[in-house]
């Protein structure tokens, strides 16, 4: 009777220590990650990044709805990793970063729309859409509104977003918050579901290695009926149904995401944010947990093949830690250079992201303590995501009619008119030129480039048409007439081409930068007009793409020489 007694009291105390295990806060409510280990993890997820967009950066969008042959993707070589500083897939985003730390977590959307504006890198897509809404006066959200940006699903947020999630360990809830802050400044609908997507893969990879969970949570933080998450589920149950051919499963989304106009409502061409997903989703599915697996597959899908690998590596990365990345990856890594644009070393984007996700943690109900040996350990609670409401962009909700205040214009020191604010500074600096058919991608306008402050810097409309600086011009009489150009290229890596017409008639041909035989920062070029003596002529010059990447035209000079 006393055993039984004793057996029965022994229970009930099991009972009420397992009941308060379960409850107690900073116990099982909470996830358990110690704070090196989240270091380690969060500097995985950054190299991660860089591992694949350096890698893939050769191919990007020379492959658009074909797989990349086997034999054109690059070899992995010494030091490629240190091609990552002047990657607009990695500056980008610690755009946001600085805005954080500069102005705290609970930053307004207004502040983040100011400091995007004031970005000085170029940009494409919804990127330079949102900017240039920025710039012009129309404030966030409405700077991603599809009434305002034609580009509401492309793929930019999506490319950005690492960060959220790399700052929130096991907290889906503020990666939400953080791409319905960022993400609208330029993307809507599935352009800021596929960021917070990523996002939330990120998060909850600090704490699982089973690549399913990491799947499940990043679709769990976006709105179930959306199209992005259409997406994910049918890459899911393609892998399930085809283990062994990301190549069937790659057709089967080109079938359904690339083909069914249903699909395309919104997008803009390779851009689209659902395509480039399904390449992040190849890589981290066929992958098998292999960094250079998963980079080449992502890779290969193509389109926007050098962001896709490396949002699916900086994932996995994430999920092994830097400690376990091959050393072949990361030898010769500069941890002093700064990323382009940024303030931001390796270890001082490390400390920031650090930084940031602490005081996270303190605002999301969490903890940070010490275990026996004085190691701090961060105590995280666990978080069901609320996503977003549903929002289509083929069907937007209402703008919010917002603008930005004549003392918010005063802090945005680059302010976007379009071609009108672009012909006042040639009729400044290049008077009697007169431009038309000029793109917006890369911020054409009057800047400073290659220590000159008065640059024009001119696009091409699209791939067929070219910018056009028009003029009329009379030819002296007597001596040698020339028209006297000074022309760069946006870097050593970049080209265009450029063609003077005279009367409608070619006078000169060729490209500008790399590859070419003009291929200096700035070069001159002298067109002789003699043989036009005495006569007003109509001259032409025209800034032509050359394979549509990075062809702005720079003018430093352009004048008539009498000799």
């Amino acid at each position: 009777m006393r055993s039984r007694t004793i057996n029965r009291f022994l229970l009930i105390l099991l009972a009420v220590f397992c009941f308060s295990a379960f409850t107690a806060p900073g116990k099982a409510e909470d996830r358990v990650l110690p704070a090196k280990v989240y270091r380690d993890k969060m500097k995985g997820g950054w190299i991660g990044q860089i591992i694949g967009v350096v890698w893939g950066a050769p191919t990007e969008f020379k492959w658009n709805d074909k797989i990349i042959p086997e034999e054109k993707v690059p070899k992995w070589k010494t030091g490629f990793i240190n091609n990552a500083f002047g990657q607009d897939d990695l500056y980008v985003e610690m755009t946001f970063l600085r805005t954080l730390e500069q102005y705290g977590l609970n930053c307004d959307i207004r502040q983040a729309g100011i400091d995007f504006a004031n970005s000085e890198y170029a940009l494409w897509c919804a990127n330079r859409a949102g900017r240039n809404n920025l710039r012009s006066g129309i404030a966030p959200p409405d700077s991603g509104h599809p009434k305002f940006n034609r580009c509401p699903n492309d793929i930019d947020y999506q490319i950005e977003a690492d960060y959220a999630g790399l700052i929130s360990p096991g907290l889906p809830n503020r990666v939400i918050a953080l791409g319905d802050k960022f993400g609208r400044l330029m993307n809507y609908s599935d352009g800021i579901y596929g960021g917070i997507f990523m996002g939330g893969m990120y998060a909850e990879a600090f704490f699982t290695d089973d690549l399913q969970k990491v799947i499940a949570a990043g679709l769990a933080s976006i709105p179930e009926k959306s199209q992005y998450a259409e997406m994910v589920r049918d890459m899911v149950k393609w892998h399930h149904e085809n283990p062994g051919d990301w190549q069937k499963t790659w057709n089967l989304a080109c079938e359904k995401y690339r083909k069914n106009p249903e699909y395309q409502k919104c997008s803009n061409g390779g851009i689209d944010v659902k395509i480039n997903g399904v390449c992040v989703l190849l890589g981290l599915l066929y992958g098998d947990k292999d960094i250079e697996k998963t980079t080449i597959i992502s890779m290969r899908g193509g389109f926007d093949s050098d962001c896709n690998p490396s949002s699916a590596v900086g994932v996995l990365c994430t999920m092994i830690g830097f400690d376990k990345i091959p050393e072949r990856f990361t030898n010769g890594l500069n941890l002093e250079k700064k990323f382009s644009y940024t303030s931001y070393n390796i270890p001082g984007l490390l400390n920031v992201c650090e930084k940031l996700a602490r005081s996270i943690i303190i605002a999301e109900h969490g903890k940070i303590e010490k275990d026996a040996n004085g190691n701090e350990i961060f105590m995280i609670p666990r978080q069901k995501a609320a996503p977003l409401p549903l929002e289509l962009s083929w069907a937007p909700g209402p703008v919010a009619n917002s603008r930005f205040s004549s003392s918010e214009m005063d802090q945005i020191r680059f302010l976007f008119y379009g071609i009108n604010a672009i012909q006042k500074g040639i009729d400044k600096f290049f008077p009697g030129w007169t431009i038309s058919q000029c793109g917006s991608d890369m911020d054409p306008g009057i800047r400073e480039h290659e220590g000159n402050a008065n640059t024009l810097i001119t696009h091409p409309w699209d791939k067929e048409t070219p910018c056009l600086l028009t003029r009329s011009y009379r030819v002296p009489d007597k001596g040698k007439a020339v028209l006297h150009l000074t022309v760069g290229a946006h870097g050593k890596k970049y080209n265009w081409e450029l063609i003077v017409r005279v009367f409608g008639s070619e006078q000169f041909r060729a490209v500008i930068g790399a590859g070419g035989a003009f291929d200096k920062p700035w070069n001159d070029i002298n067109i002789d007009l003699s043989k036009y003596a005495g006569q007003t002529v109509q001259i032409e010059l025209a800034n032509r793409a050359n394979g549509w990447h990075c062809e702005a035209g720079y003018w430093k000079t352009i004048e008539f020489i009498n000799k």
